[in-house]
């Protein structure tokens, strides 16, 4: 089975570039489902099953960082996805913390990035692009094409050797590209490893602390002045 991520801000159009991507698996008689993953509301798996009648299934993470709730549960939902039968599992996060990269070895990448939302974007994502296999750039019929190509560059620059879609999703362009990377991307292996380390984010504020200040916290710190730092045992 083969194990598709996709990553990108809220509002990029993420949903819509995969619904047509299913569309266009299941003519070719392929068998995806799809999880979703969220902090406190999402129907799209509710949606998916009911006009594709594929498996589906979501997760709240909560208290939890979206992206980390992902790499707590993949093996289980890969395994999920195994059972049901699926030729591949997409899985789209929430895509809330710029520092996280959601991405495996031998699956594929894609970030979903809404053009938008301004010509700088690029340059704030972080791992969430720098890592990907596919950069999907949606809503470019809202912005000129001096614009697009400006964006185009950041992402290129942002992530070099990026493969970079342009895509008006919810009329379908530019999503047939895609489909033919989701078939020649690898299986999925056991064990799964993330791509690249995660950030730091040992610290009392993770588990609840409220008081404001460095003095009162332990853990990967910083100051307005002082780089990241240390304190504790």
């Amino acid at each position: 089975m083969k194990l598709i991520i996709f990553a990108g801000p809220p509002t990029c159009g993420k949903t819509t570039v995969i619904r047509q991507v299913i569309k266009r698996m299941i003519a070719k008689e392929l068998k995806p489902s799809y999880l979703k993953i969220d902090v406190l509301f999402a129907d799209e798996d509710e949606t998916i099953h009911k006009e594709f009648g594929i498996p589906t299934k979501k997760i709240y993470s909560g208290e939890l960082c979206p992206d980390h709730c992902n790499v707590v549960v993949l093996d289980e939902a890969v395994e999920w996805a195994q059972k049901s039968g699926s030729d591949f599992l997409f899985v789209e996060t929430a895509g809330l913390c710029l520092r996280c990269s959601p991405y495996v070895e031998n699956s594929l990448g894609i970030v979903v990035l809404e053009a938008t939302s301004g010509m700088n974007l690029p340059r704030k994502i972080g791992p969430m692009l720098t890592l990907a296999d596919i950069s999907v750039i949606t809503k470019i019929d809202l912005i000129s094409q001096a614009e697009r190509e400006v964006f185009r560059y950041r992402v290129l620059e942002s992530a070099k050797g990026i493969r970079v879609v342009e895509s008006n999703a919810l009329y379908g362009i530019g999503i047939d590209p895609i489909v033919t990377q989701i078939i020649k991307s690898p299986e999925v292996e056991f064990p799964m490893f993330l791509r690249g380390n995660p950030p730091v984010g040992t610290c009392t504020i993770c588990v609840g602390k409220k008081e404001i200040g460095s003095k009162n916290h332990f853990g990967v710190l910083r100051t307005l002045e002082q780089e990241i730092f240390y304190v504790g045992e």
